[in-house]
């Protein structure tokens, strides 16, 4: 027997690692765990993303005994788990695709480590990037560090091959005809579920042919929402990128982006946790909580912080110019440590993967491998003045705008820019 075992790569068609499993030799168990090293850690127990995973893999497993077979969803630690299930079901390999995270990679040696116990072959394969590791690289053999260059050579490997599907259903025959056990329910495992409206994970592509136009206006549908769908694999990346290919080159180019943060963290783990450049640690943050409890609840003052931040914490979606300019808003005027705005968009986020956020919040702080320089730091007035100029974005969020119960700005633009460029000048010199 074999084990698929599905992670971050929710669906049944265009999947690396089910692909090559349903091509091997012994018959095919599908595998989900919900893994208790990162639930037992989320504080919200009416966590969207878990509720969205729950859904989807009743989904899936409905399609799956459709064609007489059927997926083990348990909860555990994945070591655990994978030493129940491969005595269950004399298990002589396991394949999954590829995560790069510091978390995963720890997992995923551990569980090598296992199953080589066991003479179980451990087969990994990539699957949410098109291009992973080692296979982008300057000349010299290091990995790059600047988007730029990265994504000329991105590109110039890039060909119409790396976009191929690999075809699944025509393999079904191959899948294990069982019937599992019945999975735990969200209750079972700490969480409530709730009614929430979810992104489509269709592409408008109307909306990505003018996405180069439109990206940066908040308050127009500009962009495709279906960042959740490429976290949790529920869209294949292929497939995604070859509709970029087709219709926007800046659309892309985010993609590329997506990539690149993804090959850093994957050779320089440390990065999830200090300053990618080491002399920004050096930074004294001010780290005021009641000035982070005012911009985590979008009644800072300013009319493009705070729509951002509501957004946020009603949809679990921000448009992502405001990421930007929230981010830069709490580590440039507000000086606080940029890990408390990561891990708090980390909760928050529907999308969130380690990768980008913190590529994204490391950027905004200046910290980051090809960040904005510190002495860049953004106008929120500008910003809205630019991309929400009829404040279609802000009235929606905050309705009280322009009334008197609208807050004033829980500090000045001017003075707050200069002190923060004082400080990390002063901190890095």
């Amino acid at each position: 027997m074999s084990v698929y075992w599905m992670r971050r790569d929710l669906r049944l068609e265009d999947n690396a690692a089910l692909h090559h499993a349903l091509k091997g030799d012994h018959p095919v168990v599908s595998l989900f765990i919900f893994d208790w090293n990162i639930l037992h850690k989320l504080e919200d127990r009416r966590d969207a993303r878990v509720q969205f995973l729950h859904r989807e893999l009743l989904d899936i497993k409905k399609e799956l005994q459709k064609h007489g077979s059927d997926i083990e969803i348990r909860y555990g630690k994945p070591e655990n788990v994978l030493d129940e299930v491969t005595q269950d079901y004399n298990v002589s390999a396991v394949y999954t695709n590829n995560d790069y995270e510091p978390y995963a990679r720890e997992r995923d040696s551990k569980i090598g480590k296992l199953l080589k116990g066991k003479d179980i072959a451990f087969n990994t394969f990539k699957d949410h990037v098109i291009f992973e590791k080692d296979e982008v690289l300057k000349d010299d053999g290091d990995p790059y560090v600047v988007y730029t260059p990265y994504s000329r050579k991105w590109l110039a490997k890039f060909s119409e091959s790396d976009v191929e599907p690999y075809p699944c259903e025509p393999h079904f025959d191959h899948l294990h005809s069982f019937a599992a056990a019945e999975p735990p329910s969200l209750e079972e495992m700490g969480f409530s579920s709730f009614d929430f409206e979810y992104p489509s994970r269709e592409i408008d592509t109307s909306v990505i042919k003018n996405y180069g136009d439109m990206r940066d206006i908040p308050g127009k549908k500009g962009t495709s929402r279906i960042s959740m769908h490429l976290r949790f694999g529920t869209l294949s990346i292929r497939a995604v990128t070859k509709i970029a290919r087709k219709h926007s080159d800046s659309w892309l180019n985010e993609l590329i982006w997506r990539n690149f943060y993804q090959v850093i963290i994957w050779h320089f783990p440390e990065s999830a946790e200090r300053a990618f450049r080491q002399k920004y640690e050096a930074i004294p943050w001010r780290n005021d909580k009641d000035e982070f409890d005012a911009w985590c609840e979008g009644r800072t003052g300013y009319p493009i912080v705070d729509p951002g931040m509501r957004e946020l914490n009603t949809t679990g979606f921000m448009h992502n110019r405001v990421r930007m300019v929230v981010a830069s808003f709490l580590t440039k005027h507000l000086l606080i440590d940029w890990r408390w705005g990561e891990a708090y968009f980390a909760a928050k986020l529907l999308d969130f993967e380690l990768a980008s956020n913190n590529g994204g919040w490391q950027w905004a702080s200046g910290s980051g491998c090809d960040a904005a320089p510190y002495f860049r730091v953004f106008n929120p007035e500008s910003q809205m003045k630019k991309f929400d100029p009829e404040f279609t974005y802000i009235k929606k969020w905050v309705p009280e705008f322009r009334d008197s119960k609208y807050p004033d700005p829980i500090v000045p633009h001017k003075e707050s820019r200069k002190r923060a460029i004082d400080t990390y000048k002063s901190a890095l010199s």
